[in-house]
C-alpha cells in the first residue's frame, strides 16, 4: 500500500500543474474564444478541478493513515503537508473563488468590473499547494519500510 502514495501525489501534481498553470493560461491564446467565454470555461473547469482536489486529499490521507505501521519514519510529514493542502483547498473553495466567481459573472453579463488582486492571489495559492504537494510527493518517495526482525 505504501508503494501507492508517492505515484498517486506526483499524479496529483501533474494534473494539478497541466491545469493551473499549462491549459488554463493557453486558452487566453486562442483569438476565437472571447474573454468571456474563456472565463467561463476557466471557472468550471476549476469548479470540476477542486472537485476532484478534494478526492485526491482524502484518498491520500488515508492511504497515508493506513500506511503509519508500515512506514518507519515521514509519515507525519507527508500528512502535514496534506493538512495544508486541504487548507489552501478550503480557502480557494470558501472564500477566493466565490469572489472571482461573481467577478466573471459580472464580466459575462457586461458588467465593468474594477480591477484587484484576488486572481494573483488564486495563482500564489495554486502555486503553494503545488509546493505542499510535491513536497509530500518526495517524502512518500523516500519512506522506508519497517524491518521486522524474526525471533
Amino acid at each position: 500500500m505504501t508503494s501507492f502514495v508517492a505515484p498517486l501525489l506526483f499524479f496529483w501534481l501533474g494534473l494539478l500543474f497541466g491545469v493551473s498553470f499549462v491549459a488554463t493560461p493557453a486558452k487566453f491564446l486562442a483569438p476565437s474564444l472571447q474573454l468571456p467565454q474563456a472565463l467561463d470555461v476557466g471557472r468550471w473547469t476549476f469548479h470540476v478541478l477542486t472537485l476532484i482536489e478534494w478526492g485526491f486529499v482524502l484518498v491520500a490521507a488515508l492511504l497515508v493513515w493506513a500506511c503509519r505501521p508500515r512506514v518507519a519514519a515521514g509519515w507525519g510529514w507527508v500528512m502535514i503537508a496534506l493538512v495544508a493542502v486541504a487548507a489552501v483547498l478550503a480557502l480557494e473553495t470558501v472564500v477566493v473563488r466565490p469572489i472571482l466567481d461573481a467577478r466573471v459573472l459580472d464580466i459575462i453579463a457586461g458588467r465593468n468590473v474594477a480591477p484587484n488582486i484576488l486572481h494573483e492571489v488564486y495563482i500564489g495559492l495554486e502555486a503553494l499547494k503545488l509546493l505542499l504537494i510535491l513536497t509530500a510527493a518526495i517524502a512518500s518517495a523516500r519512506w522506508t519500510p519497517v524491518t521486522v526482525q524474526s525471533q
